[in-house]
């Protein structure tokens, strides 16, 4: 069984020679975040399966906590949908760093069906490794991300239309590498109003949403916020898609110290031929792995 928040992310494939991003163009995530998202920050989101109105979901920044004695954001996603016959109550819960935006701690409480789970990781950068509550302790990787503080730093990143951005950051290595293939921009119009957007397509080596056959395309606000607009993806039983309805933009200040910047992601050039309107995905879910 596979959770379904958070819902947003993962890569993709193509035939294309890899060069690495040159230094000069690596990023400081702590002014990106800053810009990007703060404290107080909420979207809302309707769901749909095919025409049909499933459910809600939010996510938020609701303060910034100390977690292994650095300042944390803490971030959450709540989503309530389901049919007739299937009901969906997930929570996640992520603090990752304000500065690195690296994961420190990821808790999960799933609802699906007849299945539950609860998990709470702890992760430690500095020594890349993370554990499971109740697990040993497993190897990590450097600066590591968990499925929300992906989506977070994916909104403090420069996309470039026909280029591919891979990533070696999932906090749990086999789910690597994640990779972002920034297909085209366009002007949509959601439940919050009309936007120009900026459509990706992630993908991810493991089964799921964003799994390599998943095609999902996900529309970010072509503007300093990057909020997710818009998700659509094919499931076994039809289509699914996740609306923004609603916008609150955070107000508190980021703490000053500023760190050395994260390594850059590897970005490959992609053909730049016609794009096609229909998208398709594999099963709905919304955590990066399956598990």
């Amino acid at each position: 069984m596979m959770p379904f928040l958070p819902w947003l992310f993962s890569p993709i494939m193509t035939a294309a020679a890899l060069s690495l991003v040159p230094v000069s163009a690596q990023h400081d995530t702590t002014a990106a975040g800053a810009a990007a998202f703060n404290v107080g920050e909420r979207l809302t989101y309707d769901i749909s399966f095919g025409r049909i109105h499933a459910g809600q979901a939010y996510s938020e920044i609701s303060s910034i906590d100390t977690v292994n004695a650095q300042p944390a954001w803490r971030a959450m996603f709540v989503l309530n949908a389901g049919t007739f016959f299937f009901k969906v109550r997930d929570s996640t819960v992520s603090w990752f760093d304000v500065h690195s935006l690296a994961s420190l701690r990821f808790v999960q409480h799933i609802r699906e069906g007849s299945y539950e789970a609860d998990r709470d990781y702890r992760i430690y950068p500095n020594r890349a490794v993370y554990i499971q509550s109740g697990h040993a302790e497993a190897p990590s990787v450097p600066h590591p991300l968990d499925d929300a503080s992906f989506l977070y730093f994916l909104r403090t990143i420069p996309l470039e239309v026909g280029q591919q951005y891979t990533f070696n950051r999932y906090f749990r290595p086999e789910a690597n590498p994640i990779v972002i293939r920034v297909l085209r921009r366009e002007r949509i119009t959601v439940p919050a109003g009309t936007f120009d957007a900026i459509v990706i397509q992630p993908q991810l080596a493991t089964h799921g949403v964003f799994s390599e056959k998943g095609h999902a395309e996900v529309w970010l606000a072509d503007d300093s916020t990057r909020i997710i607009l818009q998700m659509k993806s094919h499931v076994r039983f039809g289509s699914i898609s996740f609306c923004l309805t609603g916008y609150t933009p955070g107000h508190a200040a980021v703490p000053a110290p500023v760190p050395a910047p994260v390594p850059a992601p590897v970005v490959r050039s992609t053909p730049r031929g016609p794009t096609n309107p229909r998208t398709g995905y594999s099963r709905f879910g919304s955590a990066l792995i399956r598990r």
